[in-house]
């Protein structure tokens, strides 16, 4: 996911952000892609991976921890994943 989906999900109020509200989401087949940090749990990697498996829905890893994802979405806490809701849905 390059910087610029991520700016434009924010903008567009599109960008989903922790494990439970991205499951939630994805069983209502509304995201498009996910990302994760590199320590994100692992039970939580596993439930998104097979999701993910299951959907056809990309996931990528985010290059830096939890903190620094936090950071990067601007937010004022830890975020171990986040995803991209459909344009259409």
């Amino acid at each position: 996911m390059s910087v610029e989906e991520i700016r434009d999900a924010l903008n567009k109020n599109n960008l989903v952000i922790g494990s439970r509200e991205t499951i939630k989401y994805l069983k209502n087949n509304v995201i498009k892609v996910i990302m994760i940090s590199k320590n994100c749990p692992e039970d939580v990697r596993n439930d998104l991976e097979k999701f993910t498996t299951l959907y056809k829905i990309r996931l990528e890893n985010f290059d830096g921890t939890s903190k620094q994802f936090g950071i990067f979405l601007g937010k004022p806490f830890p975020v171990a994943t986040a995803s991209v809701k459909s344009e259409n849905k």
